[in-house]
């Protein structure tokens, strides 16, 4: 079945919900999502390749007509910035800060550091403190300080927790320069770019739990000692049927701390066969990631990961899941953005008068 479940009837639906809604009362703005969502001033981002963005006129569509920002869902991360040592591919990073400075689309930056991806000299050197710290403060000062002012934020540190459980992941910065490496790689990114939002970013944290425990745990010690940490990334690459009733309340946790938050990668991924039933409840699922980021006001945005469901990473790292994103193969929306659209469309919050 899969994505032919998506009758001409619904699409139709689905597109008109997308591209007309208006807010109830008279003199609210119409229009897509981006409209709805600088009604709450919040920022609405998608993950983005560069080969289809550069080919594919529908992918490109799909990007400008839903969206506020993009983020580079691999170009900026390490092996494909700096292959070489002190050889930097610029080639597809400045294609997405061209297509969304052109656009009028911020960006946000990702990632800084992270025990993936990493180029082969990197990855089997061995590296001596003084030397992997400078390694580590080039890389930073050459790819921030190349976007400086142009990046809204970054994820300077991503996944340090292990996949299950409280303790630090064992990897290449921790296991040479100590649990310090997390703050020193703050520090290197707020000189270069002190306007910058910078975040820590990490995945099985939105429904609590010892994971998050020690994140919020290592996010109070960072702001106690007065390190530039603005944000925490809740990832938010969820399993249909486990989006965590909670999480506006885990996002609190961290906005008590003076933090800011956002939805970073969300998707939502699908076992197969897909029902035009389990795209229904789909919606209500992002629905509901949306509105709570809405009903937390230290929520500053959500962004989906992959334009559409042909450029999903879903299927090849979970084998027999799919239609993770709002959009199918065709760059069709789902009813996914549909759930968006509700989300948005509601009445914004006045603020407290005290």
């Amino acid at each position: 079945m899969a994505l032919a479940v998506l009758a001409g009837c619904a699409v139709v639906f689905v597109v008109a919900a997308a591209l007309a809604v208006a807010l109830p009362e008279d003199g609210e703005p119409e229009g897509g999502p981006p409209a709805l969502a600088a009604v709450h001033g919040l920022d609405l981002g998608v993950a983005v390749a560069v080969e289809p963005l550069l080919r594919d006129g529908g992918y490109r569509d799909v990007v400008t007509g839903n969206y506020t920002s993009v983020t580079a869902e691999n170009t900026m991360k390490w092996d494909a910035v700096q292959p070489e040592r002190g050889g930097f591919d610029w080639s597809g990073p400045d294609a997405v800060m061209d297509f969304a400075e052109a656009e009028g689309l911020d960006v946000r930056g990702h990632t800084l550091l992270w025990h993936n991806q990493l180029p082969a000299w990197l990855e089997r050197g061995s590296f001596d403190p003084p030397e992997l710290r400078r390694i580590m403060r080039e890389h930073i000062g050459a790819l921030v300080g190349r976007y400086q002012g142009r990046v809204e934020a970054w994820d300077v540190v991503n996944e340090p927790f292990v996949d299950e459980g409280a303790a630090l992941r064992e990897n290449l910065w921790y296991g040479v320069l100590g649990e310090d490496y997390i703050a020193e790689a703050l520090w290197a990114a707020h000189e270069v770019d002190p306007e910058a939002r910078l975040y820590i970013n990490e995945f099985g944290i939105e429904g609590g739990g010892a994971k998050a425990d020690a994140l919020y745990a290592l996010a109070e010690d960072l702001v106690d000692r007065g390190v530039p940490l603005h944000g925490i990334g809740f990832q938010g690459h969820f399993v249909h049927g486990q989006v965590p009733e909670d999480l506006a309340s885990t996002m609190r946790r961290f906005t008590d701390l003076g933090l800011e938050v956002a939805v970073t990668e969300l998707d939502v991924r699908v076992p197969e066969p897909v029902t035009e039933a389990e795209l229904d409840a789909q919606a209500g699922e992002y629905r509901r990631v949306v509105e709570s980021c809405l009903d937390v006001p230290g929520c500053v945005g959500v962004t989906v990961w992959g334009v559409d469901d042909g450029h999903s990473w879903i299927p090849e790292w979970f084998p027999g899941y799919t239609s993770a994103t709002p959009f199918d193969e065709d760059h069709r929306p789902k009813p996914a953005l549909e759930g968006i659209v509700e989300a948005l469309s509601r009445r914004p919050t006045p603020p407290s008068s005290g």
